[in-house]
């Protein structure tokens, strides 16, 4: 099989001018050439005059180098990695209702304990679970409850960053 023509997904950390239109014109860029974009976020950094996005999106080599190109190529753009090859750390964040009877509700607890998701709100017929991790914690955690009557999934998209070197000099 050739590797070339695999899609796979990719995320990519861009670095934008902190203003308005910017997010319209990214996803204005995606939609405007069929390219589905899975997962975003952003949010101004440090800097308030910049703002980092995290776009999570899946296709082939070729399409991925189309969509680097064309986002390197937005006057608002001041950088675009893709972080998939490198030393990354990214994390994704959903919150689960979940419906609980008496009978239920020590199953819905054990499992959220396993993957160390915090109980937010706690009624006598609904758990509110918290939970963050890589993508694929937050998949199993959801497929663990489903069978248990998930009532509400709401995610927050993925973040990422690239990870130091390690011996990186820190001076």
């Amino acid at each position: 099989m050739d590797v070339e023509n695999v899609e796979r997904e990719h995320i990519i950390s861009m670095r934008v001018e902190n203003r308005s239109g910017v997010l319209a014109r990214v996803a204005g860029l995606f939609s405007g050439r069929g390219y589905n974009i899975e997962s975003l976020t952003v949010a101004p950094t440090l800097d308030a005059t910049i703002s980092l996005m995290t776009i999570v999106t899946k296709g082939d080599a070729r399409i991925i180098e189309q969509i680097l190109k064309q986002l390197n190529k937005l006057v608002d753009a001041i950088s675009v990695v893709d972080l998939t090859e490198r030393a990354h750390i990214d994390r994704d964040m959903a919150i689960i209702k979940v419906t609980t009877t008496p009978e239920t509700r020590a199953e819905v607890f054990r499992i959220a304990d396993i993957f160390r998701a915090r109980v937010m709100d706690s009624t006598n017929t609904m758990y509110t679970l918290e939970v963050t991790g890589p993508g694929r914690k937050v998949e199993a955690m959801i497929y663990q409850l489903r069978s248990l009557g998930i009532e509400e999934v709401i995610r927050a998209g993925r973040i990422a960053v690239a990870r130091e070197p390690y011996g990186a000099d820190t001076t």
